[in-house]
């Protein structure tokens, strides 16, 4: 929002929040009736306008996201967090907003006519109308939206973004916007319609030419080649590139133009740096991580919260939404493509922690896909792929996903690269979630590495740990040692109030939980809250330092700025420069006390226990 918000600040549908896409049911209601009735279908070619518009946009964001992670060709190099996020959310509000506008317009102005579907001698004039007026008309505005009155009640909010992503192009105050629908869309369309030269390719082209160029402006990423400007030098007057719009958002005083810089070159508000920045940001490469975080998609409603996905869902936990339910054909379509065409991980995301850049790489997979045989070896495939290109590219450390990394380090013993699976961290995480005064805890669950580690722990520290299954309880004892392991129960006895739960508990279990029982999971994915009345903490996961830059996405499930223990695990390994890999289902854990300790003092911090927040 802006420092002192003036008249007009807010949208009509704010108090509507995700609903607000309800004021355009009349439009969508009385489109499908003219077209079922009448067989006017020029209602039906505004929601499809609205509906290209919004996956334009997403299109942007979503390629933008990618480019930036990699490094190649970025302007700026600072972080994006979650209040730009959060800022930034409103930004199909515009497209509402103008969705609407040429409904009522064709409600109360055009009737019953229709326009033609193309006529060139209108596209020219629309040509000629940007080139000429709307240009210069937005010029001069933009140049008064940053005098100190109009700037701290408006244009301030859009100004509070430096880092730009394609959406902050269109995220502006409601009294703002209804300036930008008059100049940059109501001078061509209206000229053409009173000329009688408006047709249905014209409105979609331009306003399409504006989003895509708006996009384009605030994308962080230099597209536009040299040669563009090599071929035809007058062409640096009639386009703006990237760059030149950057510098707008970083010295505020400076090229105020919209498409076309001729008038700041005209009236001096040309930023002297403008060539340099350009060619600088040409020759930005691609960014050498140090270390790499290796994941995988979850639900099918994770293509939306990872991301590349919707950055309105992906800044906060993975959750169902009523919305994502009616869009699952498209999903499917979507998971279906990118799990079928995509033969390797690629960089979705870029986090700094102190002197180290960490990149995530997504492997295009899904959990579903871990549990077939029939997609095992692709995905190991995959894995060995990622590990050896990390490994050309000199980084230190890659953390790994599906606990066979010893395979790979065995397979090459000559790798550089660190392999980190980050149990340690996870186990020491659960240890130390377990409250002081706890006497006795009951195992359920299946049993992996980091489970073993626990119950050794735990036992060690003259803990019982009840386990409720023969089979479970046999194959842990194998692990422990001497007098601690008459700390391993056998039972049938569900009263413990502390329950360490994995993969493999079932509702009939959970039922069984007395009443205030507190559930703390030791495996990646969370059990299912099925009692009110009891405590669910979160997957092993910590809270990550403030000084952690660019991140404006969460984990799956988890919250905000929290990450889960095993990622944690492998910055940590970076951060200490530790040399040995850290991997495989057999191989001895390294020592968790020593990880934790290191995970404290690179400032990660325990998240607090639910009860203690509930009470």
């Amino acid at each position: 929002m802006a420092s002192r918000p003036g008249l007009l600040t807010d949208w009509p549908w704010t108090p509507l929040g995700s609903f607000k896409y309800m004021v355009l049911a009349p439009l969508v209601i009385d489109s499908i009736y003219s077209y079922a009735s009448m067989r006017d279908g020029e209602k039906l070619l505004i929601v499809a306008l609205t509906v290209w518009r919004i996956v334009h946009g997403q299109i942007w964001t979503s390629v933008s996201r990618y480019l930036t992670a990699k490094g190649a060709k970025r302007i700026v190099n600072k972080s994006i967090e979650f209040d730009q996020v959060d800022r930034e959310r409103t930004w199909d509000d515009q497209v509402i907003f103008n969705s609407l506008v040429i409904y009522l317009l064709k409600l109360y102005v055009l009737g019953t006519n229709t326009l033609p579907f193309w006529r060139l001698d209108g596209m020219a004039l629309v040509v000629l109308l940007h080139v000429g007026p709307v240009e210069f008309i937005y010029y001069w505005f933009h140049r008064a939206l940053h005098h100190h009155f109009l700037y701290s009640r408006y244009h301030s909010h859009h100004h509070s973004s430096i880092v730009t992503e394609p959406i902050t192009a269109v995220v502006h105050p409601f009294a703002e916007h209804i300036s930008y629908t008059i100049i940059v869309a109501g001078i061509p369309i209206v000229t053409t319609f009173l000329c009688g030269t408006v047709s249905h390719v014209s409105i979609f082209l331009y306003i399409s030419y504006i989003d895509f160029m708006n996009s384009m402006g605030h994308c962080n990423i230099e597209l536009i080649p040299r040669s563009f400007f090599s071929l035809f030098p007058p062409l640096k007057y009639l386009l703006y590139t990237p760059s030149f719009h950057s510098l707008h958002h970083t010295q505020f005083r400076t090229n105020y133009a919209l498409t076309m810089p001729i008038y700041d070159y005209m009236y001096g508000t040309n930023d002297k740096s403008s060539d340099s920045l350009y060619e600088t940001s040409l020759e930005q490469e691609e960014e050498k991580p140090d270390a790499i975080h290796l994941t995988h998609l979850t639900s099918l409603d994770s293509v939306y919260h990872f991301r590349l996905g919707f950055s309105s869902l992906s800044s906060h936990p993975l959750s169902s939404r009523c919305y994502l339910v009616l869009m699952r054909p498209f999903t499917i379509i979507i998971s279906i493509i990118l799990t079928s065409f995509s033969s390797r991980a690629f960089v979705f995301e870029r986090n700094r922690f102190r002197d180290l850049t960490i990149h995530s790489h997504l492997l295009p997979k899904f959990s579903s896909h871990y549990k077939s045989q029939q997609q095992k070896e692709s995905i190991n495939k995959m894995i060995e792929t990622a590990i050896l290109e990390a490994d050309k590219k000199d980084v230190r450390v890659m953390k790994e996903l599906n606990g066979y990394g010893e395979m790979y380090v065995r397979k090459h013993p000559k790798l550089k690269i660190r392999i980190v699976d980050g149990s340690s961290l996870a186990a020491a995480v659960v240890v130390h979630s377990i409250p002081v005064d706890t006497r006795e805890v009951l195992f359920r669950g299946r049993i992996t590495k980091v489970a073993r580690a626990i119950v050794i722990s735990l036992c060690q520290n003259g803990i019982k740990v009840m386990v409720l299954r023969e089979e479970e309880h046999s194959m842990i004892a194998g692990f422990i040692g001497g007098h601690c392991k008459e700390n391993l129960v056998l039972t049938t006895n569900y009263s413990p109030m502390i329950w360490l739960v994995g993969d493999g508990l079932s509702k009939e279990d959970q039922k069984k939980a007395r009443k205030g029982t507190l559930f703390i999971p030791f495996s990646q994915f969370p059990p299912s809250k099925l009692l009110k009345d009891c405590f669910y903490h979160t997957t092993p996961a910590m809270i990550i330092p403030d000084s952690a830059q660019n991140i404006d996405s969460c984990e799956n499930w988890l919250g905000r700025r929290v990450m889960s223990a095993w990622r944690v695990g492998g910055i940590v390994h970076a951060l200490e420069g530790w040399e040995e890999h850290e991997c495989g289902l057999e191989v001895p854990m390294a020592n968790p006390p020593r990880v934790w300790e290191a995970a404290l003092r690179n400032g990660f911090k325990p998240l607090v226990l639910p009860s203690l927040e509930t009470k």
